[in-house]
C-alpha cells in the first residue's frame, strides 16, 4: 500500500460513496486508477465493507469487556460480533480485551446486551460508555 491507496482510503473513509471521479480529482489521478486501486484494496482485505453512518435518534454506546486470562478473545469476538445491535468488535490493549460499539434503539437494549456479555462464561467483566456525540475525522 503506498501514499495513493492511502489517500484513497481516507477519502472513502470520510464517505464511502464517494464517486471514483472525485476521488480521482482530489488526489490528481485518473478515474480508472481509483477504480482499479479499490478493487485491488477490496481482493486484498484492506477494504473489508463499505458502510454507512446513520442520525437514527438511537442510543449509541462502547460496551468494553474483560474476559479472563485463558480465554482467546478471537472466539468471544466472533460470537458478539453476531449479536444484533452490534456494529464493531474491537480486541484492544489495557485493562478491557474487547470493546463492543453498539446502536441500539434504547437504554433497555443497551442493558440486554450488557446482561448478555456478562452471562458469558468467559466474560469477568464489563463497563459502559454512552457515545454523547460523534464527528468524523
Amino acid at each position: 500500500m503506498d501514499e495513493l491507496d492511502r489517500r484513497i482510503l481516507d477519502i472513502l473513509r470520510r464517505d464511502a460513496r464517494t464517486p471514483n471521479t472525485e476521488i480521482a480529482a482530489e488526489v490528481g489521478t485518473s478515474e480508472g486508477t481509483v477504480r482499479n486501486r479499490v478493487e485491488r484494496l477490496v481482493e486484498e482485505g484492506v477494504i473489508e465493507r463499505f458502510t454507512i453512518s446513520t442520525r437514527t435518534g438511537n442510543l449509541k454506546a462502547m460496551i468494553e469487556v474483560t474476559v479472563a486470562v485463558d480465554v482467546d478473545t478471537n472466539d468471544v469476538s466472533e460470537l458478539m460480533a453476531d449479536w444484533k445491535d452490534v456494529d464493531f468488535v474491537w480486541q484492544v490493549s489495557g485493562e478491557e480485551d474487547i470493546v463492543l460499539v453498539v446502536e441500539a434503539a434504547d437504554t433497555r437494549a443497551v442493558n440486554e446486551l450488557i446482561t448478555r456479555a456478562r452471562e458469558h462464561d468467559d466474560v469477568k467483566s464489563t463497563k459502559t460508555r454512552l457515545i454523547l456525540d460523534e464527528r468524523l475525522g
